[in-house]
């Protein structure tokens, strides 16, 4: 493992109560002129002040106390620690004082800091100014305290060409030519209040926008690129209806007097929650009326809650340090679904959460290279490591676990004491638990310690045994390992455990608290009646029954008589012991057969995921097609049920289980779907019949994974046309399933082209990996353009998420040898983690592949 980097937090002998902050950016040669006021306290004796400062000039620096200049006698950049130092001639005075600085800063390409991006005005290319500071990146924009708990009040002042839009955090209080030039404005924005710096945002630039007033009476405006307003309606509706739900929740009001959601072009995450001023992708921002799908404007709702809830919980309330960064990001990936729930019930969101969250946050964490929620952060390099599926989405999962555990009005009377007590300050995790535990007179802080401070999470077996009426189950724990059998580490959780029956499926029978390796409980349950446990799959756990269990259960999965998330946990866990040596794969499959008549979308989104971990798996045998034949006739009456065309009546759900069975049907080679899809993308392609937006990425798919250079290129002739960037990601996303090495070539030069944004280049090379001529082409890409790659992407997660696709689909050791060798020669901090994963994950391949092939191509066989 990579040493980690010396690391200090900067001494806090002095500290800010105000930065008062002129930026001028220069939009032809890409700099910035800055002047900064900071006013600072001086609490200790000391004759230097260090402050965070990257790739800025300094030309004046000056400290003003009690009516004197002093002039530093020494300037020192520290490069590698992101510093500067300023060395004084003796200790400066005690008390109140300001630091005067002048310095050029860069606008810079790389998506981070205060930086450019291209777009384009009427067909003319246009360059506008936007900041992204999350986490360590304020240093860029100016000289600063860049630590979440160093927070201090903000004043902006931007000097902008006189036809261009000026934003920040507060509204506009003064708005006026620049004396000295009149094609210039000077754009004064109020006082911020007591905030952290990664918080802080401005952009300049060209934007239309639509506003309404929320209940509350808050102003909200969508900022879009010119001309195309109403693709802001959407996100202006959900945003209007989210700030009163959750100034209802919290039981605090909104702080600030406006709320801006702005589409940036380039843009490396989904979106940034800055205080007031939150930047987003364009694809997590616009919705095109006719031209976006279901599933884009799911998205939308689902970003646009997280980031506001990020207005209370993390930016009113912020945590200490990046170690607490999963209380930020886990916090806000729960209750984004519970607003969206609250804004739109028929998304059965809820449901979704638990194949989006909760089963992919369970499968990383099953590694033994994964790492606990609260991990020991230091250097800003460790930092963007820990953005991944254990803070989001294993915090969302364990946040939901404790507010089922506590129930929603203590866990809202909680929220109020935490937000209140803490607001415009910082905060630990333990914070919270206390302010929970208070509210609810449960040991919360015990139950939790385990959950944040441990990797991993327990499997749980399950037996029964009838005696008279009784049903006693015994329940065991032991940590889950990704590879079985246990690795011999003894840890336990204190797990909140729900059971159901048969009688009621929809109610839960029994509660109780497993705390000891293993327990047991009596239930009034009669001989011939199911039991399951963790209804709603909201416990933290795989769960594995015993034989007797598991077949009792199966004919509540063909009837549906067991709701839909109880089917999914059933068939999840099955898969993921099968996966780790704890079941038979074969078994999973058989279980598998039970849902033929599935009729929710979640469910099938989740057995489509597993049949395509197994496809993977297999590619390279001479039984995957096989596999093909068994999923076809798996999806098969779903896609007769709900063909090709809506029907009346039907609802959001339906879209997306559509479009989800005709790219499986099409993917897997069903002929009905490969030739509607062939004929459906002619018409759409020449103009004679426009493809419902929600057809369009199954459709491309189709197409290009049994297509010739012929279809390729006619894909490539409709992206140039495009000017969504939703359809432009869709085509992009989807050029990857040609199988011609040739076009799978073209494919991987186009993602670094300048048809490309940076951005979206990542997206385009993970698109080969689905095939196994791709993944190899993939994989020597990576390795013939790593210089180019890692220097535009350093740091960033980014990197992370083009090494996870491009490695971890491998099955065999010598392949496994190979990278972690590239990687030996070639290290990347940012993927340390992500690197070690894959190499697990190409090692679990090896061991289910070398353990079952026999198995599998036999039931396989058996079945055709």
């Amino acid at each position: 493992m990579a040493e980690k980097k010396a690391f200090n937090r900067l001494a806090l002998d002095i500290v800010p109560e105000n930065y008062y902050l002129e930026l001028q950016p220069d939009l032809d040669a890409f700099t910035f002129n800055g002047k900064e006021v900071i006013t600072v306290v001086v609490k200790n004796e000391t004759s230097k002040v260090t402050l965070n400062s990257v790739d800025i000039k300094i030309s004046t620096v000056i400290f003003k106390a009690g009516g004197n200049d002093i002039i530093p006698s020494a300037i020192t950049p520290k490069v590698d620690d992101e510093t500067v130092t300023f060395e004084f001639p003796s200790n400066l005075p005690l008390g109140p004082a300001e630091i005067h600085l002048q310095y050029v800063g860069e606008l810079n390409d790389k998506m981070k800091g205060f930086y450019r991006s291209k777009y384009q005005v009427d067909g003319e290319d246009r360059v506008c100014a936007v900041t992204q500071f999350e986490a360590t990146d304020a240093r860029r924009a100016f000289i600063c305290w860049d630590e979440p708990a160093v927070k201090a009040t903000f004043d902006i002042k931007l000097i902008v060409p006189k036809s261009k839009v000026a934003l920040s955090n507060m509204n506009v209080i003064e708005d006026k030519a620049l004396s000295t030039d009149a094609n210039l404005r000077e754009v004064t924005f109020a006082r911020t209040p007591v905030m952290s710096t990664y918080l802080l945002a401005f952009i300049v630039g060209d934007f239309d926008y639509v506003e309404n007033t929320t209940s509350d009476g808050v102003l909200v405006r969508v900022y879009t690129p010119v001309n195309k307003k109403e693709q802001g309606d959407f996100a202006l509706q959900v945003a209007v209806k989210t700030l009163p739900f959750y100034n209802n929740y919290f039981g605090i009001a909104y702080p600030l007097p406006k709320m801006d959601l702005i589409a940036i072009p380039d843009f490396a995450a989904g979106a940034m929650e800055n205080w007031g001023l939150v930047t987003y992708r364009e694809t997590a921002l616009l919705i095109d009326p006719k031209n976006s799908s279901s599933s884009a404007k799911q998205w939308v709702a689902l970003v646009v809650g997280h980031e506001i809830a990020h207005q209370w919980f993390g930016n009113l309330v912020t945590m200490e340090w990046w170690t607490h960064l999963w209380l930020n990001e886990g916090f806000a990936s729960w209750i984004e679904y519970l607003c969206v729930d609250h804004c739109f019930p028929e998304y059965d969101i809820w449901t979704q959460f638990v194949t989006t969250d909760y089963t992919r946050a369970l499968n990383l964490d099953a590694l033994k290279n994964s790492h606990p929620i609260e991990v020991p952060v230091g250097h800003p390099d460790e930092i963007d490591e820990i953005f991944d599926l254990i803070s989001y989405s294993k915090g969302a999962s364990i946040i939901r676990m404790l507010h089922d555990y506590i129930g929603d009005d203590d866990f809202k009377t909680g929220l109020n004491q935490y937000l209140t007590k803490f607001k415009y300050s910082n905060a630990f995790t333990e914070d919270l638990w206390e302010s929970l535990e208070k509210a609810s007179s449960k040991p919360v802080g015990r139950i939790m310690n385990a959950w944040t401070k441990e990797m991993g999470f327990p499997v749980l077996k399950v037996a029964s045994k009838q005696e008279g009426s009784s049903r006693v189950l015994t329940v065991c724990q032991s940590k889950f390992n990704a590879i079985q059998p246990q690795s011999g580490e003894e840890k336990l959780w204190e797990v909140p455990i729900s059971v159901i029956t048969s009688d009621n499926p929809s109610k839960v029978a029994h509660k109780f608290v497993l705390s000891t390796a293993s327990d047991s409980v009596t239930l009034d349950v009669p001989e011939g009646k199911w039991v399951k446990l963790n209804p709603g799959a909201v416990g933290f756990y795989r769960a594995h029954y015993s034989s007797e269990m598991l077949d009792a259960l199966i004919p509540s999965i063909k009837d549906c008589s067991l709701p839909p998330r109880d089917r999914l946990n059933l068939e999840s866990d099955l898969f993921a012991l099968a996966k780790a040596g704890a079941a038979s794969t074969v078994d999973a499959l058989r279980v598998m057969e039970a849902f033929e008549s599935e009729t929710n979308y979640t469910v099938w989104c989740d057995i489509a995921s597993n049949l395509g971990a197994l496809a993977t798996l297999i590619a390279f045998t001479d039984y995957s097609t096989l596999l093909q034949t068994f999923v076809t006739r798996l999806f098969l009456k779903t896609y007769e049920r709900l063909g090709w065309e809506k029907k009346e009546g039907e609802g959001h759900l339906d879209a997306l289980l559509r479009s989800l069975v005709i790219r499986i049907m099409g993917r897997n080679g069903h002929p009905h779907a490969v030739e509607e899809a062939r004929k459906r993308f002619k018409d759409h392609a020449s103009n004679v019949n426009i493809l419902p937006a929600d057809l369009r990425a199954p459709v491309y798919n189709t197409v290009l994974v049994h297509g010739n250079e012929e279809d390729f290129n006619a894909m490539l002739e409709l992206f140039n046309k495009q000017d969504l960037h939703e359809e432009r990601e869709r085509i992009m996303r989807s050029l990857g399933a040609v199988k011609d090495p040739q076009l799978i070539k073209k494919v991987l030069d186009f993602a670094m082209s300048d048809k490309v944004r940076s951005q979206d280049t990542v997206f385009v090379i993970v698109g080969v990996t689905g095939s196994k001529t791709g993944r190899e082409m993939a994989w020597q890409f990576l390795q013939d353009r790593w210089p180019e790659l890692i220097e535009r992407y350093t740091g960033g997660f980014l990197i992370s998420r083009l090494v996870k696709c491009t490695t971890e689909g491998f099955v065999t050791e010598e392949k496994a040898q190979e990278i972690e060798t590239f990687f030996k020669e070639h290290p990347a901090p940012a993927a340390a983690r992500t690197v070690r994963q894959s190499l697990e994950n190409i090692r679990l391949h090896v061991s289910w592949l070398s353990r079952e092939k026999g198995a599998i191509k036999e039931w396989l066989k058996s079945k055709v």
